[in-house]
């Protein structure tokens, strides 16, 4: 079986305008599947992949009609100021179950991330991210998980049951998955009241990294070191709010702006550790002229503006391109070593594994801010430095 098997084509008649693409739009230069199935042997950095599954989006049916909205919105804005080399593979159909989907969806991202190919995928419900993360099972290799959204998708209604995958409990599916390949799970932009506080023990209980709207919007920035950290990217639609981002039945009043959106995906593209990224629940069906399509599009083009504007200071090599700096703590036996890219003028913290394992690394390296390495001289312990020390051990 290959790859195209699992996708069907674009249907451009439908998304392509009047007079055609201008030779500066995407649309004139993303090889699609259309005719044929793009040669992914040919250099490909990125991969767009729709996904029409929306049986599992909890209270937002139509959402697997969302990825062709998106693409023609995409497909109309101009290249950058680098030359890009993107296919879009068409879309995956919805299988005969969801199960089937989820399938087909983990074999082609597994597929794509083995060629070093970043998959955008287009959905569809955000219950695709269990999907997305299942991928990686083979891989061997721990990974970091970040969601976009307002709510923790935690919910369990059985009692502890088995439980079924759905937008509103993937992450159960993901949390209690056996292997457990999930280094760290970090939520961007949840809104309190939308958290049960169960769900905030959970993540506390198991040293998770979330944040709240107000921590992270009107300050956008402070969100770029947790995005650094992700190998993994699930954004839900439903985290910007309705007056930018209408097209979601689950709309809330709050949330993102669409700039801060647009940003948060740039800071994805940026990302050297990013191998996949979903863009999920966008519902047609409650958009309003189009809008939320085009803010989707947006965000993709801002992705893969980051993507082609990548620094590549991680792995931290050559070590003549970063700084170190030592401090040590009040009341600690531990000294706390930052690293400072020259090229971007970015953050890490070394954060030491267990003495007497058997691994080749003597420490751990996390993504984090000046601010860190503030609290560090200051003589107190960083808390993201307390909390990956505690999931190493």
């Amino acid at each position: 079986m290959t790859l195209s098997d699992f996708f069907t084509p674009v249907d451009l008649k439908k998304i392509i305008p009047a007079k055609g693409y201008y030779t500066s739009q995407l649309g004139s230069k993303i090889s699609t599947f259309f005719d044929g199935f793009p040669d992914l042997d040919q250099q490909t950095d990125i991969a767009l992949i729709g996904v029409q599954e929306d049986r599992n989006a909890i209270n937002n049916s139509g959402c697997a009609l969302g990825p062709d909205y998106i693409r023609e919105k995409l497909y109309q804005l101009n290249e950058g100021n680098y030359p890009t080399k993107i296919a879009d593979l068409g879309n995956i159909r919805q299988g005969e179950t969801v199960t089937d989907t989820y399938i087909a969806l983990k074999t082609v991202v597994n597929e794509l991330v083995k060629k070093n190919i970043i998959p955008v995928i287009l959905g569809g419900g955000q219950d695709l991210t269990y999907a997305q993360y299942m991928a990686y099972e083979t891989l061997e290799q721990k990974v970091d998980l970040v969601v976009i959204d307002s709510h923790f998708d935690l919910d369990d209604n059985e009692g502890g049951e088995s439980i079924e995958t759905t937008s509103g409990s993937y992450l159960n599916k993901i949390f209690l998955h056996q292997p457990n390949y999930l280094f760290n799970y970090s939520n961007l932009g949840y809104q309190v009241y939308f958290a049960s506080q169960d769900s905030l023990r959970v993540m506390e209980k198991l040293y998770f990294d979330i944040h709240r709207l107000g921590e992270v919007t009107g300050n956008i920035a402070v969100s770029e070191p947790i995005i650094r950290n992700a190998n993994i990217i699930s954004f839900d639609i439903g985290a910007i709010r309705s007056a930018d981002a209408m097209g979601n039945a689950n709309a809330s009043p709050n949330g993102f702006t669409g700039a801060e959106a647009c940003q948060l995906a740039r800071y994805a593209g940026f990302n050297d550790k990013l191998s996949s990224i979903g863009f999920y629940e966008f519902n047609p069906a409650y958009d309003s002229n189009g809008q939320t399509a085009l803010l989707m599009a947006q965000m993709v083009w801002y992705f893969i503006d980051g993507v082609y504007n990548r620094k590549r200071d991680f792995p931290l090599t050559p070590k003549s391109q970063f700084l170190i700096y030592k401090t040590s703590l009040k009341h600690e036996g531990h000294d706390l070593v930052f690293v400072k890219s020259k090229k971007s003028d970015r953050w890490w913290m070394q954060v030491p594994y267990p003495t007497g394992g058997s691994r080749n690394e003597r420490f751990h390296l996390v993504s984090c801010q000046y601010d860190d390495y503030k609290t560090a001289v200051s003589g107190e312990m960083p808390d993201l430095w307390w909390r990956t020390y505690q999931k190493l051990n």
